[in-house]
């Protein structure tokens, strides 16, 4: 690289980075582990703070305003479009983590969004945290801008991660609402249209099925982006981000394994998936919490038009659900061979 002699060195059976590797690298190892970091154990982190300045400072007056402020003034933001902070979106930091792996978002010949109309952009796979999904949504890096420069990305997650402390400002300030029935209402709703709102509908369910070539996706029995949609005659887009399940492996858990019965009744109690992620450190490559570096392809698939429909019968429903999937199965056959190292053997499973 650039007449650099990379040292590698194993040590206990353990490959380390190279002393010599360049000064941008390490910094984008370090942007993609504290990010993943950051939103698996932020929240925790959060309530701890919190919890210490209320118990052991005398700032806990403020701590005390916050927490009221946040559970009962500004609790329903999240269902109202969000509060993006611009300046939150374009922190180095995210470009650092977009070049790591690295990410590239795409869309496929000949798309244009109306600027008139609402978008919901429906992304797969979930992986074991969706970073191509946040990098395209989140990061004014991103190539959505210039992909599609009349309209402004909404990433809806889990309304209950909105009840972290401190964590929540950051979420919010890079563009993320609730994925309710009531924000993304408000979101497909807008009468001056421009909004897309990007929805993860295999959701934390996904997760467990998140394996390094491997794409299987929960959508058989996730019909309720259909009805909204409909409501609202919001054009569905396909989303496939090949090359996300690659950044990390776990460990092996079938249905019905005592593992996954562990992992299915926290998931129930929680609505969060607890997988055991196995990926690199940042000095070293044998383990960690660090993901791989693996490159991903967010490709944007054409919009499958809906007629407005405010109250949906089952049948119109599983109608369009139904040339969904089949839209999702051709975007992956048609790009698979662009984005896979064995795409002959690649195949999409609808869970």
């Amino acid at each position: 690289m650039n007449g650099i002699i990379i040292l590698e060195m194993q040590l206990l059976g353990i490959d380390f980075a190279p002393v010599n590797t360049p000064m941008r690298r390490r910094l984008q190892t370090l942007a993609a582990g504290f990010g993943f970091a950051t939103f698996v154990f932020g929240g925790v982190f959060g309530a701890l703070f919190l919890l210490y300045v209320i118990l052991y400072t005398n700032r806990w007056p403020e701590a005390i305003i916050y927490l009221i402020w946040m559970l009962i003034i500004d609790k329903d933001i999240c269902d109202q479009g969000g509060r993006r902070v611009e300046w939150v979106r374009s922190w180095k930091w995210w470009k650092y983590l977009k070049e790591y792996y690295p990410i590239k978002l795409e869309r496929v010949p000949w798309l244009e969004l109306d600027p008139k109309r609402n978008y919901l952009f429906c992304c797969f796979p979930h992986g074991i945290l969706p970073t191509s999904t946040f990098s395209a949504f989140c990061d004014n890096s991103s190539e959505f801008h210039s992909l599609f420069p009349y309209h402004t990305p909404h990433l809806c997650v889990l309304k209950k991660l909105f009840y972290s402390p401190i964590l929540r400002e950051l979420m919010l300030a890079v563009g993320m609402c609730s994925v309710s029935a009531r924000s993304l209402e408000y979101l497909l709703g807008a009468p001056e249209g421009g909004n897309v709102a990007g929805l993860i509908v295999g959701g934390a369910e996904e997760t467990f099925y998140s394996q390094p070539q491997h794409y299987n996706v929960v959508l058989k029995n996730r019909k309720g982006f259909v009805k909204m949609a409909l409501k609202h005659g919001s054009p569905l887009v396909p989303v496939f981000s090949f090359g996300e399940t690659d950044v990390f492996k776990q460990i092996n858990n079938p249905k019905g394994s005592p593992l996954r019965r562990i992992q299915d009744w926290m998931k129930a109690i929680t609505g969060v998936a607890f997988v055991l992620p196995l990926g690199r450190g940042y000095l070293q490559y044998s383990f960690g919490l660090v993901p791989l570096r693996k490159p991903i392809s967010t490709i944007v698939g054409k919009p499958i038009e809906v007629l407005r429909t405010p109250n949906p019968t089952e049948e119109e429903i599983n109608a369009v659900h139904d040339e969904f999937i089949k839209q999702l199965i051709d975007l992956f056959e048609e790009q698979k061979h662009n984005y896979l190292q064995n795409p002959e053997s690649a195949r999409l499973i609808i869970m």
